[in-house]
């Protein structure tokens, strides 16, 4: 899920500062570790190790409760591994992003196997020490509040205040993509008054070999090939090796079906995921009606 990798990407980027939110003291120093588990391979979303504890961190954000293999369960599996590879203590937090009505056990047992682990829901959470914090502020607008577009708009003004440029767009983009799990996004573009993905340092520096090409063509034919560099550089670091025939099959969409797969990749995992989604639009691109 694209709320999932956001918060994957901030914990990786500031692993410091959520290790000590989530343990409630200082961690540092840590050490990000692989989030590839061995044998039949799973990735977990974060994991370090703070050196000065000796522990292991594991975080799992979910925005769906309901999984296959059950949560509990992958949790189990995670610690497993994690211990078989490193030996060490291990702390694990399931972060729920969304509120939800459906219960979520707090370990997993069956007959003699018994293993438990943390859920924080984000909720119950008060967002003051995010408010305090810069790469926390992204989770703040999912915290508790008796006034939710207030808080967001001292979130807003929070962000606001960053003094790096390309920080303040980054938490900027990460703080607006997350909200929209509770907001409305004319209340969020409102507040903010930045564009949300386009504005992104992220995003422009993906789109930056498209952005050279297309200041030499027209406008719309600049805006295509920004959409196509952005998709050709993102589809190998989720599926591997684009096939040149899909390539071409990518070239031929609109923009806006290019947008709309910019952000469907994220989900993809293999070749066949690309395959079936292209299959879902370019029929209809190619459908004429009948002459009557």
């Amino acid at each position: 899920m694209p709320y999932d990798n956001i918060c994957k990407y901030l914990s990786e980027k500031y692993p410091e500062q959520f290790a000590a939110w989530l343990l409630g003291q200082p961690a540092a120093p840590v050490e990000v570790l692989k989030t590839e588990l061995s044998i039949e391979p799973i990735r977990a979303d974060f994991v370090t190790f703070l050196r000065t504890q000796e522990r292991i961190l594991h975080l799992e954000f979910q925005v769906e409760v309901a999984s296959t293999p059950p949560l509990p369960l992958r949790m189990l599996d995670y610690w497993v591994r994690l211990y078989r590879r490193y030996q060490l203590p291990i702390t694990q937090v399931i972060v729920l992003l969304r509120a939800t009505s459906t219960p979520v056990p707090e370990v997993f047992q069956v007959e003699s196997t018994q293993h438990s682990y943390q859920i924080l829901r984000m909720w119950e959470q008060d967002p003051v020490p995010l408010l305090e914090n810069t790469a926390l502020l992204p989770l703040a607008p999912l915290c508790a509040a008796k006034d939710s577009t207030q808080l967001l708009s001292r979130i807003a003004e929070q962000v606001s205040k960053i003094e790096t440029p390309t920080q303040r767009q980054e938490i900027s983009t990460c703080t607006q993509f997350l909200a929209g799990l509770r907001f409305d996004k004319d209340v969020i573009r409102q507040l903010f008054r930045e564009g949300i993905m386009r504005e992104s340092v992220i995003y422009q520096e993906i789109l930056q070999e498209g952005r050279e090409e297309g200041r030499e063509k027209g406008r719309e034919e600049g805006k295509q090939a920004e959409a196509i560099a952005l998709i050709m550089r993102l589809l190998p670091r989720r599926i591997g090796t684009v096939e040149p025939e899909l390539q071409e099959r990518i070239r031929e969409l609109s923009i806006p079906q290019l947008e709309d797969l910019a952000e469907a990749l994220l989900d993809f995992s293999c070749t066949a995921d690309l395959e079936a989604w292209l299959q879902t639009v370019q029929p209809m691109q190619n459908f004429s009606p009948p002459i009557t």
